[in-house]
């Protein structure tokens, strides 16, 4: 799972979720940022209303939280999510110490995407999406 800021980097940069059961997600800038939800069959699910997809909180009693809709809460996506959305450009990820980097081809060129933020699998499979969909490092 990537960290909050991350998953904000890239919802802004375009990253599109379409929610699935399993899915982890937090609710920002509601006092919840540190509160991760996960999509499922029994406490949090995804309805369709004509209006939208909403994502429901069955059987919450501790706090007045009956649904939100699906642009107030953002998804923390996990490695395989990740590397799914490299497809073809993903050759491979690399540790190095505590960091990890990704190896991608793009347009027939390699590139090694590398951060000092990366020191999880997910954060550098995060990382190399960014690049892939803003050209930032």
């Amino acid at each position: 799972m990537i960290s909050v800021p991350l998953a904000m980097r890239l919802r802004d940069a375009g990253l599109r979720w379409q929610p699935a059961r399993g899915d982890r997600f937090v609710i920002p800038n509601r006092d919840m940022d540190g509160d991760v939800f996960v999509l499922s069959d029994m406490t949090v699910e995804l309805h369709d209303f004509p209006s939208g997809p909403v994502i429901g909180f069955n059987g919450t009693v501790e706090w007045a939280l009956d649904s939100v809709e699906i642009a107030n809460a953002l998804w923390l996506p996990d490695e395989p999510a990740l590397r799914d959305r490299l497809a073809g450009t993903f050759v491979s990820l690399v540790r190095d110490g505590d960091r990890y980097a990704v190896e991608l081809e793009v347009l027939g060129s390699r590139v090694v995407v590398e951060s000092a933020d990366a020191t999880d699998a997910a954060e550098a499979y995060g990382l190399a999406l960014l690049h892939l969909i803003t050209g930032a490092t």
